[in-house]
């Protein structure tokens, strides 16, 4: 076996060997002799196994070497003689770091030194540390005159980054951030405020001048953004904190002159915005905030940089701010009050002028969410719940109709929303259809309103008269209101009436008073129309029957002037018509003849022009209505209770002694009084009830019930006492009777 191995590898050069392998000989040769030996040691393996996987690597491949002396000493000396080193090398590594290395992997160990080595640099680091807030410097008023002088002078990219790093630790104090590292710090208001103003005036022309951008011709429309400049990516990280800034200002700020004063200099800012897509997103998040929430200017400012971003950025953000206005503005039409109703008024004009930009865009979203209404209007007509109900006679509902009539309204002509005025017609049908009662004839006012915009922008004809023509035979106005008030009901801030609103006098007023508004906007909107004599003789007939019916006269005397105008725009029309020399085929005939009629106009159209103005004034009028009551300082009028008034009347029975005959007289005119003026006297109770405060509202409900209770009584002392027939005479006494009692209290008096 020797002699193989010594032949082969005298038959191997260097090369090949090393190739080869150490004991690859060894290998072929003592296979047997190693697996007899292994089957042999496989019965004690435990220590030997642990042992051979504890030694190193080092130490492994050195008994190797070891053992070749044995097996090849000509091999080991020929080693010996040319590579020492490989025989000789240190295997001190071997376990020890192999494990330490192992452990390593495994579990973090500090090092030996680390109290001393580390604790110099983390005492140097942490000395940095301190010091960094030590070395920012305050901002003076002196700082700011001095970087106003320069920024006027010549803007340089050094100065305008000393001013952005100040702005920045302006706005972190708005923040509450004062952990946040900033080169200056701002402790005075003062100089906070002189700071924001300074930048608010004088940061974007300093920025144009800076980056040599030219100044937009006045009919350009086109924005010069400024990544246009070559000096743009030298100072864009500046630019970029700044804007940030400007951002982060708006979110913390709540008084409106100061939120008006820094959206100005944000709208200025927009080419920049448009130049950083992170900075613009946060941008338009807090402009739709302020749009949808903020005051009057407020919202007027943010509208604008909305406007003037999607007309220069349109294919990038028009679809996702659109999507955004609608969620806000349906959250923040929830309640609706005199005083929100402007805002709300505000909301729709601005986001039906967003939608006209491009109709391809909003054709998506009028479709996705006037099929919303239509799916929540299904559920209700066929689940028949409470809960379904109220999704859709609800403020929000109501303003989303408004909404896309008004959208609809806006972009008309335009082939592609056209196909989407008659589904929303239906819709608005079917929300009047819904629950047709008494109580909801205010959200009935306000769907009919939306149709007579739809119908008169689109040049589309829809029925909206006769779900006003029915309220007209459903309430009967001739019935006394069970209620007296002098607040009038505002019908453009409610959807439902209360059952005590539906026993006032304010309410049949009010409701009457919108008919004759509503059918008069509506016929305004047909007025000059070919068939106008025939849209209104259904009218005409329904308002001469109420006539017949109706006994108020100030009822009649608003129907009565209506049908009048109505009448008068059918003659003129008809008279007319008698002299036009075309067929009613005549498609662009009619049309023409219609044009012209519009142009000179006709009675009804003439009327209505007036009456707008007036009603203008009283709307007007209305809403300063509570503000002119306030300032009044009316009387309160404060009432007795039913005990105080018998214990008055106990007292004041010794001073005036009746007698037999005169009680009897004072029962007759009783008499005469409950059969003929009861209902008044109830109604002036009810009237004083409304005038009192909430305090006395029990004491005018127990002088009710003693009044009712009074009413009950007298009918059976009555009976009781069986009344005889009266002479003249008699009758004569009891006339004389009524002149004493006058003189008597006139004595009274003058006592």
């Amino acid at each position: 076996m020797a002699g193989k191995n010594k032949r082969k590898l005298e038959d191997l050069s260097v090369d090949e060997f090393m190739l080869s392998g150490f004991d690859s000989g060894e290998e072929d040769d003592c296979e047997d002799e190693e697996s007899t030996q292994q089957k042999g040691k496989m019965k004690k393996p435990a220590p030997q196994k642990m042992s051979v996987k504890k030694q190193g690597k080092a130490s492994e491949h050195k008994d190797h070497l070891s053992a070749l002396k044995s097996k090849d000493p000509e091999f080991y000396e020929f080693l010996q003689e040319n590579d020492e080193k490989l025989l000789n090398f240190d295997d001190s590594d071997s376990l020890e770091d192999e494990e330490e290395d192992e452990e390593e992997r495994m579990y973090h160990k500090l090092p030996s030194q680390l109290e001393e080595a580390d604790d110099n640099d983390e005492g140097e680091s942490g000395k940095k540390d301190v010091k960094k807030p030590k070395e920012a410097t305050k901002v003076t008023e002196a700082m700011i005159e001095n970087w106003r002088t320069g920024l006027r002078k010549e803007p340089t990219a050094k100065l305008i980054r000393d001013i952005t790093q100040a702005f920045k630790a302006a706005v972190a104090t708005t923040k509450g951030d004062s952990e946040e590292l900033c080169r200056y710090t701002i402790s005075d208001s003062a100089v906070f405020n002189s700071l924001i103003l300074f930048c608010i005036k004088d940061m974007h022309a300093a920025l144009n001048k800076m980056l040599k951008l030219k100044a937009p011709e006045k009919g350009q429309k086109k924005l010069i953004l400024p990544s246009s400049s070559p000096r743009w990516q030298k100072n864009q990280i500046d630019i970029k904190m700044y804007i940030a800034g400007v951002v982060q200002l708006l979110s913390s700020l709540t008084q409106s002159t100061v939120i008006t004063a820094v959206l100005r200099h944000a709208n200025q800012m927009v080419p920049y915005y448009l130049c950083l897509p992170k900075q613009c997103r946060h941008f338009l998040k807090s402009l739709i905030k302020h749009w949808s929430t903020g005051e009057e200017t407020v919202r007027v400012l943010a509208f604008l940089a909305l406007n003037k971003i999607c007309r220069n950025k349109q294919e990038i953000y028009l679809n996702s701010i659109l999507k955004q206005m609608y969620i806000a503005y349906v959250k923040n039409c929830k309640f609706t009050s005199p005083n929100t109703l402007p805002m709300i008024n505000f909301m729709q004009r601005t986001l039906a002028e967003m939608y006209s930009l491009d109709t391809q865009v909003s054709y998506q979203h009028a479709f996705i969410y006037i099929r919303q209404l239509a799916i929540h209007l299904r559920s209700a007509i066929n689940l028949k719940k409470k809960e379904t109900y109220q999704s859709v006679y609800n403020w929000q509902y109501m303003h989303c109709l408004y909404l896309w009539c008004r959208v609809l309204s806006t972009i008309y002509p335009s082939e592609v929303l056209e196909p989407l005025i008659y589904p929303l017609c239906q819709v608005i049908i079917g929300c009047i259809k819904l629950v047709p009662i008494s109580r909801y004839y205010p959200l009935r006012l306000h769907c009919v309103r939306a149709i007579i915009l739809l119908s008169a922008n689109t040049k589309t004809y829809v029925p909206a008269l006769p779900f006003l023509l029915e309220i007209l035979q459903q309430e009967d106005f001739n019935k006394k209101p069970g209620r007296m008030s002098i607040k009038p009901i505002n019908f453009a801030v409610i959807l439902k009436l209360s059952k005590t609103n539906l026993q006032e006098k304010a309410y049949k007023d009010g409701l009457v008073e919108q008919m004759y508004d509503l059918i008069l906007e509506y016929f305004h909107t047909q007025a000059c129309s070919v068939g106008f004599p025939e849209l209104a003789l259904p009218t005409i007939i329904q308002l001469k029957a109420f006539l017949k019916e109706c006994k108020v006269a100030n009822y009649c005397k608003q129907m009565r002037q209506l049908l009048e105008k109505i009448q008068e725009n059918c003659s003129y029309i008809t008279g007319r018509r008698q002299k036009a020399a075309f067929g009613v085929a005549d498609v662009t005939a009619v049309a023409a003849w219609e044009k012209q009629v519009a142009e000179e106009g006709t009675p009804l159209t003439k009327y209505y022009s007036q009456w707008k103005k007036l009603r203008e004034k009283e709307i007007q009028l209305e809403i300063s209505g509570k503000e002119r009551m306030e300032d009044l300082n009316l009387p309160e009028i404060k009432r007795k209770k039913a005990e105080e008034k018998k214990a008055d009347k106990k007292e004041f029975k010794g001073l005036f002694e009746s007698d037999s005959d005169d009680d009897d007289d004072d029962d007759l005119f009783k008499s005469k009084e409950d059969k003929g003026d009861s209902d008044e006297d109830d109604e002036g109770l009810e009237d004083l009830s409304d005038l009192s405060d909430d305090d006395n509202e029990e004491d005018v409900d127990d002088l009710e019930e003693d009044n009712s209770d009074g009413d009950q009584k007298k009918p059976s002392s009555s009976k009781g006492k069986a009344p005889k027939k009266m002479l003249n005479t008699e009758l004569k006494e009891v006339a004389e009777g009524d002149e004493d009692m006058v003189e008597d209290l006139e004595l009274s008096d003058q006592d």
